[in-house]
């Protein structure tokens, strides 16, 4: 097994009970919900707060709350050798299940590695896989808060002379509804058809 998705396995746990304590809420199966979400529930939902990154042509990109649209976030970087591409490769999956609703989903890929990913390279990585995705790269300062109030953890860790350093970072997906509230997560591994059906709940 690869060194990423090792890591990503071992600290899930840890993870998902830290974002939950920066949350104030509790985490309940999709059994426990009868019938809710498929995914790993936020109770209660919490209210998030919004970022603004600028985008590579100097445009802004906020995570401003938009009707009628839910937020789909995951928290990684562009060197990543396997939980990234993999999360974003299932994102496309999730786009085709939803056919014509894909349009109404946000879908943004937030680095957690901003010193090698500028926003230019952010957004090309996560449009590689699908034209709607978002790819945003924040200064330091915002960077720092997102990944705090989303109760992401992100570290450098020792790599080789051709990957330079590698980033351990949480591999959950998020979900925020269209009124800006954390709804689910779905760590790593959860299969992309839960996203896909949590989704169309939303619309």
């Amino acid at each position: 097994m690869r060194r990423g998705v090792t890591l990503a396995g071992a600290r899930v746990v840890g993870l998902l009970r830290r974002s939950m304590l920066l949350a104030g809420a509790s985490l309940l199966t999709a059994c426990d919900l009868f019938g809710g979400f498929k995914g790993m529930a936020v109770d209660p939902p919490r209210d998030m707060p919004t970022f603004a990154f600028t985008k590579a042509d100097g445009s802004r990109f906020t995570t401003v709350p938009e009707p009628g649209r839910p937020m789909v976030l995951f928290f990684g970087y562009t060197h990543c050798p396997d939980v990234c591409p993999t999360t974003l490769a299932d994102w496309k999956r999730v786009r085709a299940k939803l056919g014509d609703e894909a349009s109404a989903v946000r879908f943004v890929f937030v680095t957690v590695d901003p010193d090698r990913d500028t926003p230019a390279v952010a957004e090309r990585y996560a449009r590689m896989y699908d034209a709607a995705f978002e790819g945003v790269s924040g200064d330091a300062i915002t960077t720092s808060r997102i990944i705090e109030a989303f109760g992401v953890a992100a570290a450098r860790e020792p790599g080789t002379n051709a990957t330079g350093y590698l980033v351990s970072h949480s591999s959950q997906v998020f979900l925020v509804d269209s009124h800006g509230k954390l709804v689910a997560l779905y760590p790593f591994g959860t299969g992309w058809d839960a996203l896909a059906a949590d989704l169309e709940r939303l619309f």
